[in-house]
């Protein structure tokens, strides 16, 4: 079992008992092997044990296509875009001190989701990775709005305010793209990338996402030192030393990358970046540095447990993992939304 310690007196950690950090991240490995391990045994197509065995012996054999060709990767790719939403998430929170915000509040996925939808709309969806570039092209362009108004307006009220803004501006461009769509065929695809899914995701979809996301996690690993200095407030950040538009800078430019290349990867999944940091937060105390690695270990066990979800529940066609994720993240907004306004009260 892993040991719990006290800490006491570091800024923004709360009260209560916490969970040493490796410790902490080496049992969410163990629970997220565990968790893949079932992900990829389990499927659509059931399997003996005589086929398990043979594509443990014999990868290229047809049961070993289904396990290391299709299920595999399909499960990393889950794995990968949960992190990187929870990660986000949690960078989010930390910079607006706002156990609400998610990687979609300051409108980067809508944003990022519109890309998408005007690649497919122009008939790009044949050339290798256009869609994949054009989400990530709609995240920094939000990503970009977002720094300017971030170093115009210092209070993280305005900036929510303004990612409301630019999210009810891309969904409302994007429903302008299926209104002007040329063709039905063209409208389904968009649809059914704003769903979400990692259905028939390869290596190479994990590998072209893997260098966007390595760039912001680190950017978001950067600024982990600052978002625990801001608990402390904002005068009393800056007057420390604490470089504010530096630390925007870095949260927002290295969500903006985690969530636009987890879009152009699975496309637009909600809820996972709100829930991931609030599973592990009681466990680091509250301190949003410490909160980072956990949180992206959480979002990659929620999002490769929808993704088996979605496969396992009997359906006449496979439910879309935003659908998912969706219809169990909106009650815990709620829920969330409702302890955060009981707090306000009091």
């Amino acid at each position: 079992m892993p040991r719990l310690v006290r800490r006491r007196g570091r800024p923004g950690s709360g009260q209560g008992v916490a969970m040493s950090l490796p410790r902490l991240c080496l049992a969410m490995i163990l629970a997220l092997s565990g968790v893949a391990v079932v992900a990829i045994c389990l499927g659509e197509t059931p399997l003996t044990l005589a086929q398990y065995a043979q594509a443990l012996a014999h990868p290229a054999s047809p049961p070993g296509e289904v396990l290391w060709s299709i299920r595999a990767p399909r499960v990393l790719v889950a794995a990968l875009v949960g992190a990187a939403l929870g990660l986000s998430g949690a960078t989010m929170q930390g910079l607006l001190r706002n156990p609400l915000a998610d990687p979609g509040v300051l409108g980067v996925s809508a944003v990022s989701g519109l890309g998408a939808a005007l690649a497919i709309s122009m008939g790009l969806a044949v050339l290798p990775g256009a869609i994949e570039l054009a989400a990530l092209a709609g995240a920094l362009v939000a990503g970009a709005l977002v720094v300017v108004l971030a170093a115009r307006f210092r209070e993280p009220e305005a900036l929510i305010l303004f990612g409301v803004a630019l999210s009810a501006l891309g969904g409302a461009l994007t429903a302008l793209v299926f209104n002007l769509s040329p063709s039905p065929v063209a409208t389904a695809e968009v649809m059914a990338w704003l769903m979400g899914s990692v259905q028939n995701r390869d290596a190479l979809d994990a590998l072209r996402a893997l260098v966007p996301m390595t760039i912001g996690a680190i950017l978001c690993a950067r600024a982990g030192r600052g978002l625990r200095m801001l608990t402390l407030g904002e005068e009393v950040a800056r007057m420390s030393g604490l470089p504010m538009a530096r630390l925007r800078v870095q949260a927002v430019a290295g969500s903006a990358l985690l969530t636009g290349a987890a879009v152009a990867a699975a496309g637009v999944i909600g809820f996972v970046g709100l829930a991931a940091p609030h599973l592990v937060r009681a466990l680091v105390r509250d301190d949003p540095k410490r909160l980072l690695w956990p949180s992206a270990l959480a979002g990659a066990l929620l999002l490769v447990l929808a993704d088996l979800a979605a496969r396992v529940i009997p359906t006449e066609q496979e439910l879309k993992l935003g659908v998912v994720t969706a219809l169990f993240g909106a009650p815990a907004f709620a829920l969330l939304a409702w302890r955060a306004s009981r707090s306000w009260r009091s």
